[in-house]
């Protein structure tokens, strides 16, 4: 599978022009993504001249090289912003946002792609559903106690 990258607001916290920190587990799931399900993972940003490099060096120091950064393959010359080829796009611009890296790479592993995150995390992570809505309970009953303290 082809699949799309941003960096801002995905792989770190948007902070841009900055590189903000980075979304726990994000680089590891992409490194994972290329090595062991064999995805050829392309970078698509905003960022272009310095700002680019500075990105993609960020990546590239964590172990994290693109297939391809911003184009469809690495042979094809940049012609400015065009929509890709791919198979998959992973932004935080999406409607209903960027879920966990961890679901992010449970759904693209098991294949199971879908708007109804709670559908796909008891198909992708194998839990029935009443350990899914304990679970969701508890997380649910924690934030609304953060929000009173």
């Amino acid at each position: 599978m082809i699949i799309a990258v941003d960096f801002d607001g995905t792989i770190v916290e948007n902070h841009l022009p900055k590189i903000g920190k980075e979304f726990p587990f994000a680089v590891e799931c992409l490194i994972r993504l290329q090595q062991e399900e064999q995805h050829q993972i392309i970078l698509w940003t905003v960022r272009e001249d310095e700002l680019l490099d500075q990105a993609v060096e960020w990546c590239e120091k964590r172990g994290l090289v693109f297939y391809a950064i911003n184009k469809n393959n690495p042979e094809e010359k940049a012609q400015g912003s065009r929509k890709l080829k791919v198979d998959l796009f992973i932004d935080d611009l999406n409607l209903g946002g960027i879920p966990e890296w961890e679901l992010i790479y449970k759904m693209i592993k098991a294949q199971k792609f879908s708007r109804n995150y709670e559908e796909v995390y008891r198909s992708a992570f194998k839990v029935q559903e009443k350990a899914f809505l304990k679970r969701n309970f508890l997380l649910r009953l924690g934030t609304l106690f953060a929000e009173f303290h």
